[in-house]
This record gives C-alpha cells, sequence and structure tokens, in this order.
C-alpha cells in the first residue's frame, strides 16, 4: 500500500514582513522534508502575510513577493510546496505557488474572492478562471484558495469529478469568530464526502488587526470524517499519511459520478493539468497525527482574546 504523506504549516505570519515570513517557511518546508513529507502546504497569501490590504497597490512591495516567493523555491529541493502570494500578471491576483523540487512548477488563481464583512479581495486582485491539479506518483492532487471551498458548486466540484482528483489542498486564512471552527468542518467535510476526495485545510493562525485566525486545520477523507485537526490558535505542522487509493474504490460504488461527469464535462473553468516527476524515494519516520480537541466555547474566546 502505497501512502501519501502530507503536511499542513499552520503558522502565523506578519503583513508586509516578507523576509521574516520567508524564513519561517523556509524552517517548516525543512522539517517537512526530515519528516519524509511528499506535500506540504502554507496558508492563503503566506509570502504577504494576510489580509495585506493597501501594500497591494505599492509596485515594489508586489515585485518583493515575487522575489520571496523565488527564495522560497530555493528551499524546496526534494519536496513540493504549496504557497500563497500575490501573483501579477496583467493584473494582481491572490494566488497559490506550485512548487517541485525547486522550482515553480505552476501557479493557481483564486477564483472566488470574497467582497463582504471583513474582505474586499475585489478592490486588490481579479478573479482566476483555471483550475489547477497536478499528478504526482500516480495521483492526482488539486489545489484551491479559502472561499473557493465554500460553494458546492465551485472548483471543488470540478476537479474532483472532471480532473478526477483525489486530494483537494485549500490553503486559507479564515477567520475566527465564536463557533466558527464547527461551521467549517462541516461545511469541509461536506465537500469531502460529497464528491469522494480527500480534503485539506490548511489555516492561517495569529492576528492582524481586528482579524483573529484560529488555525484548527484539518484533514478529511472521501467519506467526510476527520483524520486530523490542527490546535487552535497555536503554530504547527500537522502531518499525516494517507492512502489515496481508498479514493477510486469509494467511486466505484457512487453511480452519481457516472450521471453528472458527462454533464461537467462542459465545466465553465479552463483545466490546467501539471505533471510533475516524481522524486527519488526518502526515508519516513514514524509519525504522529493530531486530532486535537477544540476548546469549550469560553475557553475559546479566552484563547480568542
Amino acid at each position: 500500500m502505497a501512502l501519501f504523506r502530507i503536511a499542513m504549516a499552520q503558522i502565523n505570519t506578519t503583513v508586509g514582513d516578507l523576509e521574516g515570513n520567508v524564513r519561517k517557511i523556509k524552517w517548516y518546508i525543512r522539517r517537512s522534508r526530515d519528516l519524509g513529507v511528499d506535500i506540504v502546504t502554507f496558508p492563503e497569501l503566506a509570502i504577504t502575510g494576510y489580509p495585506p490590504e493597501d501594500l497591494l497597490l505599492k509596485p515594489d512591495f508586489i515585485s518583493a513577493n515575487l522575489k520571496a516567493i523565488q527564495d522560497v523555491a530555493s528551499e524546496c529541493k526534494g519536496i513540493t510546496v504549496v504557497v500563497g502570494f500575490a501573483d501579477r500578471n496583467e493584473d494582481l491576483y491572490n494566488a497559490a505557488a506550485l512548487i517541485h523540487d525547486g522550482r515553480i512548477a505552476g501557479v493557481y488563481h483564486k477564483i472566488f474572492l470574497p467582497n463582504y464583512s471583513v474582505f474586499d479581495e475585489n478592490r486588490y486582485f481579479q478573479a482566476g478562471e483555471e483550475l489547477l491539479i497536478f499528478s504526482l506518483k500516480g495521483r492526482k492532487v488539486a489545489v484551491s484558495i479559502c472561499e473557493d471551498i465554500w460553494y458546492p458548486q465551485g472548483p471543488t466540484r470540478d476537479q474532483a469529478l472532471v480532473g478526477n482528483a483525489e486530494l483537494i489542498l485549500n490553503i486559507s486564512a479564515s477567520p475566527y469568530h465564536a463557533g466558527k471552527g464547527h461551521a467549517r468542518e462541516r461545511m469541509i467535510a461536506t465537500r469531502a464526502s460529497d464528491n469522494l476526495v480527500f480534503v485539506a485545510f490548511d489555516n492561517l493562525v495569529g492576528g492582524q488587526d481586528e482579524l483573529v485566525f484560529d488555525g484548527n486545520s484539518v484533514l478529511f477523507n472521501q467519506s467526510g470524517e476527520l483524520i486530523a485537526r490542527g490546535k487552535q490558535f497555536e503554530e504547527e505542522l500537522i502531518v499525516a499519511d494517507l492512502n489515496l487509493s481508498d479514493v477510486f474504490k469509494a467511486r466505484l460504488h457512487d453511480p452519481r459520478r457516472r450521471k453528472y461527469i458527462p454533464v461537467l464535462r462542459k465545466s465553465e473553468y479552463r483545466m490546467n493539468l501539471i505533471h510533475l516527476e516524481d522524486l527519488p524515494s526518502k526515508g519516513k519516520p514514524e509519525i504522529s497525527t493530531p486530532i486535537h480537541e477544540p476548546y469549550e466555547r469560553v475557553e475559546e474566546i479566552y484563547k480568542a482574546l
């Protein structure tokens, strides 16, 4: 049984501190490589910190962030990494870099930009139009960013049903409010079970201005069962071994896919499939996958403050 070892780096970034954020990201990459991890993820806009707001209106800051993502790539020999940054093309995008063995192999642009409550991403970013799926070790893995996974008919559905992804990597900066973790877990479990796909949700931790990010990163299997949960309000590297062949077994017993796949062939999104070369086998030391219990409501609010 070939296992896929993934890690979610649940980190506390600092808005505008590109050097400090890069230093922290590199440390977690080295730690992941030592643990024999195949793929490690980092939260949304981890390079810039979240939310960078009007820093995104400064061309020099955008250029420095692009230089920083190349600096991170140089640390990624022998491992695959997904990390959030601000991408510049004809416009500016909330993006995730897919880095493989020291080079940027692909870039995903966030499709659903929140523009309500504390969010005003339409002010700074253009929405993406293309799904990213990559193959590694004979398995298909998809990348999405935060809000993308909240919509039942959004990218997750097409990545799993049309792109045949077996694992969704969602990098996020989802703010905390009382009870948010429970509601978020119900949503992610539903996406996983509805689409018969593993979902790794890597959330930011820490605070910025009036926002608090609770971490509480989670991993669900194709049946919507929780298999890992990070700590609340603390940095952590969450590591787990996945048997992605379980996805194909589950899909054999689901007639819904046979019904809906022909319909979804006409997906509104373009599909970018990237093939990554397998890396030399590495030792995989024994790991312990955490399922931390959430705090009771009053203690949770106290910790958030």
